[in-house]
């Protein structure tokens, strides 16, 4: 698939990797910072979203997403991303990312509202009675991540890795240009996704705070992990 993501905030925790570890499947490990689990939030809006062969669709290409992520790495020590959760407001692209994908997608009524390069975010997964909001931009110049540090850690990331219904560990790859990540001004954040998931209640503000403006991706099909 081709798609691309753009007005992406990343909001880092760090946290007590116990909770992390025993929500993974068997064949993935935490990858850990310096010996620090983080857990990130990361609202974002998904545009152009097509097959390489076909053309956008009005009403199908482009939603919002917010995903709820940790870092792992399998038994080889090949990094990669767990996601908890994705939030989602295109009800079609929820559940063929189930079937095709294997991801935990959710269906979730979600709103935006831009002026300039601020963005106001609001998502509500559906069952749940309180939304998480966001209000965010870029609070500096955007630059490529360097790496062995946070920041190259938590985003420098190309592969994602999934779990089917009957443990099947499948691993997903993506491509895109090293991303040009500026200083989040976040002066609205909320960890509520991450509750909705039933990880811990966090108290303190992030961490880490990242802004990208855009980046254009490609998909890669999934692939079964031997067991």
């Amino acid at each position: 698939m081709r798609q691309r993501w753009s007005r992406i905030l990343f909001l880092h925790w760090q946290v007590d990797p116990a909770p992390l570890r025993a929500l993974l499947p068997p064949g993935l490990h935490l990858d850990l910072h310096e010996g620090a689990a983080w857990l990130g939030i990361v609202p974002f809006f998904m545009e152009r979203v097509r097959p390489s062969f076909l053309p956008v669709v009005p009403g199908l290409s482009w939603f919002l997403e917010l995903n709820v992520r940790t870092y792992v790495h399998d038994d080889q020590g090949v990094p990669g991303v767990w996601f908890h959760s994705l939030d989602c407001n295109q009800p079609i692209a929820v559940e063929l990312a189930r079937k095709l994908f294997h991801l935990p997608y959710r269906h979730a009524e979600m709103s935006c509202r831009t002026a300039g390069r601020n963005t106001g975010y609001r998502c509500l997964r559906r069952g749940q009675v309180e939304d998480a909001r966001f209000s965010y931009g870029p609070g500096g110049p955007a630059r490529a991540a360097a790496p062995g540090t946070l920041e190259f850690f938590l985003a420098e990331r190309y592969l994602l890795y999934s779990a089917a219904k009957d443990g099947s560990l499948f691993e997903g790859r993506i491509h895109h240009a090293p991303y040009q990540l500026a200083p989040a001004d976040c002066t609205e954040w909320s960890t509520l996704p991450a509750v909705w998931n039933g990880l811990p209640a966090i108290s303190f503000p992030p961490q880490s705070a990242l802004w990208v403006d855009h980046v254009d991706v490609n998909v890669f099909p999934l692939k079964r992990l031997a067991r």
